[in-house]
């Protein structure tokens, strides 16, 4: 998926260079702060990890950090770059750690292509962290490096390169197998290259019941033989001694072909040649050995994965690594052995057979996805892989004997594991996701703007919107042409220059505001201005949503959308919400933008509407409604409203988890409401949700929290209109406008009934 920038080299270098920061986790604003974080407070722990060497799990960070470790001789698909020059890619390893399992990264890349300097390098820093993910080294001396430091160290250590592929195949393996209806003991395998994952995927699938003389293995010369002179012991492993020489031969009659070669070497006869109900994991990046839909085409019984994201059961890494380690640290394990392996395929596999959750569903925008041809491996965005992966991997540690530390109570470990991925700002994602499985067309107000037009070509190229441009023809085209945008096929709308549709528009607009003061004159020399213009083609279902407010006046940008697509059925108010990204979730802020002084109704239609709206994102709302006071502590002027609303709420909307009247850090704190608060209707939830008691304190709020810097704000998203309609802040960055995007995308398709 394209960035949120520019592109690449932007995405790398604007702002802080790279992509990861470290973060102290205890406070360091004092001289005392920093005397118990440094010399002398630092002793204690140090002579206490000096008596016992486990306490470093204890005092340091060491349980929850996994040294991505490379030499660069094997950097994706571009090959041996060097140390140096696979950073980029170490880092990005531990960005995938932290979103996924809470894993912290220190990436390390050494310059050394001697296999014994790289064991002697690494095996040094063992200290220093509770695992080990070596990354893109080439084979064969990928095999020995792995091989030694397995030995001789005592953390778990796996290379990614070799057993993530072979993890997550062999999990696909095990169900498209069941749906087959194929024993596993008796098919017969091809598996087309030869390399370290090919090599790691072949022996998984013997431990899981392949038999070895039923693998044919190719390389870039032909099937592996015993009679090929050169062949090491990993590819010796292999090699047959049956009459089959290139892949045409070795695929006829075969149940499963695994490629993990390069693009387009597969054909359409060739996968016809293979026996019923055939299974074809075509792996090779970014294009497979055969295309989906030439695959899909040869025939209607083919079982079929890619490593793509943009067709069905994608074999991703992602889906084993950063819950394998997890499990691991979790138990303080000293190696990643066999049986965790094992334990991670068969729990992405049985994964895959329960009911996938709503959530699943609308990032996928798929009405339906059950065990079956289409569905042979969980989904990356699946929230459940934490709790399924790890715990058996931990598991399997403790059952092995490799664990230093057992688990003994699993639920709560599984809610442990729930609350680390609040920090996983998987809400983004999803948006994204769901954006992009039924793009929406998208009306931009200020498309003469570059920001604009970068934001929109980023999302059209996502496919998540369909942009209509609305400005200046001449001056679009040549800031498209300038900026090399993928633009040029977009509508170019200037309503200065568009007489009859204005025309059209204003009569239209003319007869809604008749009799509110607009005549007809007005009403056409207000159509050609770009908010009024873009409003009304969302009216009309000319387009499905619209943008502004970029460089323009809030309320001016709102008014007309007002005017011309009023508000929801059943609503008296609009109101403005904010997203707030932290680590404990997104939270949500309203009303900041449009209600100075709400009064009660107000406030029940702002809680309905941002409940509404929260439960479109598939986030569950626990709204607390916000005051200087607690629970009748002080019921003067803003305060009776608020508890007004509460009252009205908790008798006609049951539904909703909302409580109030009560301070910020009531809000905040489960553990301290509970105990002060026992009645409170938020219970043992954490609210996510803040409704103010007026625009002042919610606009400040959200503003504060914006600034300190630590937290991302997304919005305003508008509430309370019959169509999708959102404002840009003033000077919005272009990631914030691609996030608004989404944002409006997902709620024109929600009124329009898409989900």
């Amino acid at each position: 998926m394209k960035s949120q920038y520019d592109n690449p080299l932007d995405y790398h270098s604007q702002g802080r260079p790279g992509k990861i920061e470290v973060v102290p986790t205890k406070p360091t604003q004092t001289k005392r702060d920093l005397s118990l974080a440094y010399s002398p407070g630092v002793a204690e722990p140090c002579e206490e990890i000096a008596k016992n060497p486990q306490d470093a799990y204890k005092y340091t960070a060491k349980g929850n950090l996994v040294g991505v470790i490379s030499n660069g001789s094997a950097v994706l698909g571009l090959g041996d770059l060097g140390a140096l020059a696979s950073k980029p890619v170490m880092e990005g390893k531990g960005v995938l750690f932290k979103i996924f399992a809470d894993i912290d990264v220190f990436d390390i890349e050494l310059d050394v292509t001697d296999p014994e300097e790289f064991i002697k390098a690494v095996k040094s820093m063992e200290p220093t962290f509770g695992g080990i993910n070596l990354e893109d080294i080439k084979a064969p001396e990928s095999f020995l490096i792995e091989e030694r430091l397995k030995a001789e160290t005592n953390i778990p250590l796996m290379h990614d390169d070799q057993h993530g592929t072979a993890i997550i195949s062999a999990a696909a393996l095990l169900n498209a197998l069941e749906i087959a209806k194929k024993d596993i003991e008796s098919i017969r395998m091809v598996i087309n290259g030869a390399g370290a994952s090919a090599i790691a995927c072949g022996k998984l699938f013997v431990s899981l019941g392949v038999q070895r003389k039923n693998i044919l293995m190719l390389d870039s010369k032909g099937v592996l033989r015993k009679d090929r002179d050169g062949l090491d012991k990993h590819k010796g492993y292999f090699a047959t001694t049956l009459d089959f020489y290139e892949l045409t031969d070795a695929i006829k009659n075969a149940d499963v072909f695994v490629g993990l070669s390069k693009a387009d070497v597969l054909s359409i006869e060739q996968v016809q040649s293979m026996a019923k109900n055939p299974i074809v994991f075509a792996l090779a990046n970014p294009n497979p050995e055969i295309s989906y839909e030439k695959a899909i085409a040869s025939r209607k019984d083919i079982i079929f994965a890619t490593g793509r994201s943009d067709y069905p059961n994608q074999v991703n890494n992602v889906l084993g690594f950063p819950f394998i380690f997890r499990g691991a640290l979790d138990v303080r394990a000293t190696a990643i052995n066999e049986e965790m392996k094992l334990a991670a395929v068969r729990a992405l596999a049985e994964l895959t057979k329960e009911p996938v959750p709503d959530v699943v569903l609308i990032a996928y925008n798929s009405p339906d996805m059950s065990f079956g041809p289409d569905y042979i491996i969980p989904k990356p965005l699946d929230p459940r892989l934490i709790t399924a992966v790890a715990p058996a991997v931990a598991k399997a540690a403790m059952e092995s004997g490799v664990a230093s530390f057992n688990i003994t109570d699993w639920d709560s470990y599984k809610t442990e594991l729930r609350k680390r991925m609040g920090l996983d700002n998987r809400f983004l994602r999803t948006l994204t996701m769901r954006a992009k499985q039924n793009p929406q067309k998208v009306v931009f107000g200020e498309a003469d703007r570059v920001k604009i037009l970068k934001a929109a070509n980023i999302a059209k190229e996502e496919g998540s919107c369909i942009p209509i441009l609305l400005g200046h023809r001449d001056k679009i085209e040549a800031l498209i042409e300038e900026h090399q945008l993928n633009l040029a096929d977009c509508p170019i709308i200037d309503p200065t220059k568009e007489p009859e549709t204005t025309a059209k528009y204003a009569q239209q607009y003319y007869e809604k505001r008749a009799r509110k003061g607009i005549t007809l004159l007005e009403a056409n020399k207000a159509m050609r201005q770009r908010t009024h213009f873009g409003s009304m083609m969302v009216e009309t279902g000319e387009a499905d949503a619209f943008i502004s407010g970029l460089s323009r006046n809030y309320p001016n940008t709102i008014r007309p959308a007002l005017q011309i697509i009023g508000k929801e059925e059943g609503f008296e108010k609009v109101a403005g919400m904010y997203i707030i990204t932290t680590k404990r979730g997104p939270l949500f802020f309203a009303d900041t933008t449009v209600n100075i002084n709400p009064s009660t109704e107000d406030l029940v239609d702002i809680v309905k509407l941002t409940h509404r709206m929260v439960t479109k994102f598939q986030i569950k709302p626990k709204i607390a409604m916000l005051s200087y006071s607690n629970f009748g502590s002080a019921y003067v002027g803003s305060n009776n409203k608020i508890k007004d609303a509460v009252t009205f709420l908790h008798k006609n909307h049951p539904e909703i988890i909302v409580d109030g009247e009560m301070q910020a850090n009531i809000a905040l704190d489960t553990d301290l409401r509970q105990e002060v608060f026992p009645f409170c209707k938020l219970g043992d939830e954490d609210a996510n949700v803040f409704i103010f008691p007026g625009l002042s304190s919610g606009n400040i709020a959200y503003k504060l929290v914006q600034s300190l810097g630590t937290s991302d704000a997304i919005g305003p998203v508008l509430l309370g209109f019959k169509k999708s309609v959102h404002v840009l802040q003033l000077g919005s960055s272009i990631r914030e406008i691609v996030n608004m995007i989404n944002i409006a995308v997902v709620d024109a398709q929600s009124k329009k009934g898409l989900f």
